[in-house]
C-alpha cells in the first residue's frame, strides 16, 4: 500500500509541477516581471511551501522535545538538499538532454541573477547558523536574528521585483485557457484570473502530493526501523524537495535555464531566512550545535557544495552541467557521515 501511495503521490506532484511551471510563467508575464523574479521568487516560494510546512508543524504543534529536534533537522535538511542533490539532478538532466538543447551542456543563465541569489543565501544562512553557537540560554538574541533574517528576505524580494522585466519568449499556451469561457481564447493571452486559478490549483497538487509522498516515505522508513534523525535530515527533505527538482528539470528541457536554476537558488535564499526564523523563535533552545553536531554539519556541506559550484561561475561568467554534478559528491559524503554516526550511536 505504501508503494502505491508513493507512486500516486509522485504522479500528482509531476502533474502539479507541469501546471505550475506553465502557470507561473504566465503569471510573471502578466505582472511584467523578469525571469529572475519569476524563478527566484514566485516559483521558489511556491514550491518551497511543502518542506516549510513540515518543520513548522513539527515545532509549533509537536509539543516540544523531539518535535523541535525533528523540525530543526528538517530546516537544516532543505538547504543541504537544494545545494547538493537538486544541483546534481539538474546537471544530470541537462547532460541527458544535451543533444536537444541549443547550448548543449552549458547553461544559458543570467549569472548576475544567480550570483545575487547565492550572495544573499551565504549571508543569511551564515547568520542563522552563527546563532547556533550562542549559549542556549540566550534566546532573545536569537529572536533579534530572526527579525533580521525576515528583513533580509523582504529586501531580497524587493530587489528582484524592481528589476527590469525581460521578454518572455516561447510561452506555451496556458493549460487552463480553454476553461475560461468568459475570456478570449488562444492565441489571445489568457486573463490573469484564469492564470491565478491554474497556479493555485497546481500548488494544491504539489503540496498534497508532497504530503502524501512524505507519508509514504515515513511509513516505509518506520517499517525498516530507520532513525528519526535520518528521517528528518535526509529522507523527508528528499520527498519535499521534489517540486523544485521536477520544475527545474521541466524548465531545462525547454531551454529556460535561468528559471530552472533560479527556482533552486531562490528556494535556498527562502530556506535560509524563513524556516530558520521559525526555528530561532519557536525552537530557540533546540537551535544549538550542542548535541546536534551532525545536523549542523549539513550546513557546512551546503556552503562547501555551493562554493564549488558558484565561485567558478563567478570567475568564468558561465555555468556548465558537469559542475552541478559536484553536488552529488557532497550529498553522498554527508549521507555516509550520517549513516556512520547513527551506526556508532547504536553500537
Amino acid at each position: 500500500m505504501d508503494i502505491v501511495i508513493l507512486v500516486v503521490s509522485f504522479a500528482v506532484i509531476l502533474t502539479g509541477a507541469e501546471l505550475f511551471t506553465n502557470g507561473i510563467e504566465w503569471f510573471g508575464h502578466k505582472l511584467e516581471l523578469g525571469e529572475g523574479a519569476i524563478g527566484s521568487v514566485l516559483a521558489a516560494v511556491g514550491t518551497a511551501l511543502p518542506e516549510t510546512m513540515i518543520p513548522f508543524i513539527a515545532i509549533v504543534f509537536g509539543g516540544g522535545g523531539s518535535g523541535s529536534e525533528v523540525g530543526v533537522g528538517a530546516i537544516l535538511g532543505a538547504p543541504f538538499m537544494l545545494s547538493t542533490l537538486a544541483m546534481f539532478v539538474t546537471g544530470a538532466a541537462i547532460i541527458l538532454m544535451r543533444r536537444q538543447r541549443s547550448t548543449g551542456e552549458t547553461l544559458s543563465v543570467d549569472t548576475g541573477v544567480l550570483g545575487h541569489d547565492m550572495a544573499y543565501f551565504a549571508v543569511a544562512y551564515a547568520i542563522a547558523i552563527g546563532a547556533a553557537f550562542l549559549p542556549v540560554e540566550w534566546q532573545w538574541p536569537r529572536h533579534l536574528i530572526a527579525l533580521a533574517l525576515l528583513g533580509t528576505y523582504v529586501y531580497y524580494v524587493w530587489g528582484h521585483l524592481r528589476a527590469d522585466a525581460a521578454e518572455h519568449e516561447g510561452l506555451a499556451p496556458l493549460r487552463f485557457h480553454k476553461l475560461d469561457r468568459r475570456g478570449p481564447q488562444h492565441p489571445e493571452p489568457p486573463r490573469l484570473v484564469i492564470v491565478t486559478v491554474q497556479v493555485i490549483f497546481s500548488l494544491g497538487l504539489i503540496i498534497g502530493g508532497a504530503f502524501g509522498f512524505v507519508r509514504g516515505v515515513e511509513d516505509i522508513a518506520s517499517s525498516f526501523g530507520l532513525d528519526e534523525t535520518l528521517l528528518a535530515l535526509v529522507i523527508a527533505p528528499i520527498a519535499t524537495e521534489l517540486p523544485e527538482k521536477l520544475n527545474s528539470v521541466l524548465w531545462v528541457r525547454r531551454g529556460k535555464d535561468t528559471l530552472a536554476m533560479g527556482n533552486i537558488t531562490g528556494a535556498m535564499v527562502f530556506q535560509s531566512a524563513i524556516p530558520t526564523s521559525i526555528g530561532l523563535v519557536f525552537a530557540a533552545s533546540s537551535w544549538t550545535v550542542v548535541g546536534a553536531g551532525v545536523a549542523f554539519t549539513s550546513a557546512v556541506i551546503a556552503f562547501a557544495s555551493s562554493a564549488c559550484i558558484f565561485l567558478p561561475m563567478a570567475r568564468r561568467n558561465r555555468l556548465t552541467a558537469r559542475v552541478l554534478l559536484v553536488g552529488g559528491i557532497f550529498y553522498l559524503a554527508y549521507l555516509s557521515l550520517v549513516v556512520f554516526t547513527l551506526g556508532q550511536t547504536r553500537a
